[in-house]
């Protein structure tokens, strides 16, 4: 079965000036992924007549779909239209379908038709007119020497609907394609690096049909498995064996699959073990809560939260020693571990977590530079701490923290709770 391989070319100064941000090539490519069609190629071009008919040339040699968004506007920066009767060589000419489609639309908004708007409806004579039925630009279908083109209004929503009324649809018919099955696992508290190391035997032994790849973010790391074939259910079995073989020697840092988020799998933890949670939040301000409350139902196991900025609250509201203050400091393992178990028994929860730390970009020492931050997990009986070294980046540090007390509650509730 040969691989359909497509090129996306999103076209508009505005998009390489950075005023918009190129969404539509981002769902472009995750729709041609779900049916099997492989996406080697996305090009940004301003609105400059050379670079736009280069980025044809270039697609042509290397895709058997190419998929264009913007430029079809009616005024004279709108160039995609004209580029593309001159790449294919054929004249613009009025479709009358397309004229009465416009004016229609116009009707029915109390809008008035203007000349520009009436141009829209003139299209190349060598591509098949393609209705937009939410907008004033059509779209465009050409096939030439084994390729398939398809230009688009940029306007996301215009461009959603002759995706998925046309373009998709018409794939199946014309190229014969893969079935494909993802499988993403997710982790937190282990390196992309350490992982590799880690599960390098089972990766080596993958069947040749079944590909890994590694998608390190922020504290994470995700194992997208992909495989490729005839039968859908064969290769889900597979996949799912796959996992099982690795799961073992990786089970620690697992959290979920798929779409999962770390502050999901901590709510169904809570929710499953019938347990609740305080958190006393000092350099993270805040923001493990907000990811908390993101859950839907998270005021089943979310008891409350404080952000003791300053050390006299910490004293305070969370029952920190003066003198544990005054000796190691703020950000020390001996403060952390108080402020876990003041705030759970502030509000009388199961776990108990806290934060502190130097975010920057200012306020560090050469004991504790910029990017020093502990955190705490308390519960009945235990207390766990841990010292992080992050980044210059105030922002980044706050990000990395979230997860890391995220992820330090789910090892607790694993460890603890059982």
């Amino acid at each position: 079965m040969k691989l359909v391989k497509a090129e996306i070319i999103a076209i508009g100064d505005e998009l390489l000036y950075g005023q918009i941000m190129d969404t539509n090539s981002h769902w472009i490519s995750k729709e041609l992924d779900l049916v099997g069609v492989k996406v080697v190629r996305k090009t940004t071009v301003g609105d400059n007549r050379k670079d736009i008919l280069d980025a044809f040339s270039e697609a042509e040699k290397k895709a058997d779909l190419v998929l264009i968004t913007g430029g079809l506007g009616p005024t004279q920066d709108d160039l995609t239209k004209p580029l593309l009767a001159e790449y294919f060589e054929c004249p613009i000419q009025e479709v009358p379908e397309a004229v009465a489609a416009i004016t229609e639309f116009f009707k029915r908004r109390g809008r008035e038709m203007t000349p520009l708007n009436i141009l829209q409806g003139h299209l190349p004579s060598c591509c098949e007119y393609v209705p937009n039925e939410v907008g004033t630009a059509p779209g465009m279908w050409f096939e030439r020497n084994g390729t398939y083109w398809m230009s688009m209004p940029g306007v996301p929503h215009e461009m959603k609907k002759l995706m998925k009324d046309f373009v998709l649809p018409k794939l199946p018919q014309i190229f014969e394609l893969p079935v494909i099955h993802h499988k993403v696992i997710k982790t937190a508290g282990i390196g992309e690096s350490w992982l590799a190391d880690l599960i390098k035997d089972w990766e080596n032994a993958l069947p040749e049909h079944i590909k890994l790849a590694y998608l390190p973010s922020l504290g994470h790391v995700k194992l997208r498995l992909t495989g490729f074939g005839t039968n859908l259910e064969q290769i889900q079995a597979e996949i799912e064996n796959q996992i099982e073989l690795v799961f073992p020697t990786i089970q620690k840092y697992v959290y979920g699959y798929n779409e999962e988020s770390l502050e999901t799998a901590i709510g169904k933890l809570l929710k499953e073990k019938g347990k609740t949670l305080a958190l006393a939040e000092s350099c993270s301000g805040g923001y493990i809560t907000h990811l908390i409350t993101t859950v839907p139902g998270s005021s089943e196991y979310l008891q409350g939260a404080v952000v003791p900025y300053h050390n006299q609250f910490k004293e305070k509201i969370l029952g920190v020693k003066k003198e544990t203050l005054e000796t190691v400091g703020a950000v020390s393992e001996e403060t952390v571990e108080q402020m876990s178990q003041g705030v759970r028994k502030l509000f009388g929860a199961d776990f108990g977590l806290a934060s502190s730390g130097i975010a920057g970009p200012d306020g560090g020492t050469p004991e504790k530079p910029v990017g020093t931050v502990w955190i705490a997990c308390a519960g009945e009986g235990f207390t766990e701490t841990k010292k992080l070294q992050l980044t210059q980046d105030r922002m980044l540090n706050i990000q990395l923290t979230g997860v890391a007390v995220l992820n330090l509650l789910r090892i607790c509730i694993q460890k603890y709770d059982k």
